[in-house]
């Protein structure tokens, strides 16, 4: 198997910012409505919920999520 190195310098930066008390993506799916809400109600969610925006910064899939949650309560609201 060959990376590139666009790759290898993605898989290296996701090493090194790597905490200790991260979550996973069960645990930021099922708190993703209260982020969701906060930001809506034009409060800071990442402080409020920093583990779920530390996740969001890292995992493509759950901050498609977030967003398609976020583009959807806003467009009800």
């Amino acid at each position: 198997m060959s990376l590139d190195l666009n790759t290898m310098r993605q898989i290296v930066r996701e090493v090194v910012t790597t905490r200790p008390d991260e979550i996973d993506c069960t645990t930021c799916f099922d708190q993703l409505d209260r982020f969701a809400e906060l930001a809506l109600a034009g409060r800071d969610a990442a402080s409020v919920l920093p583990l779920v925006q530390d996740h969001l910064d890292h995992c493509t899939e759950c901050r498609e999520e977030f967003e398609a949650l976020y583009e959807t309560l806003q467009a009800l609201g």
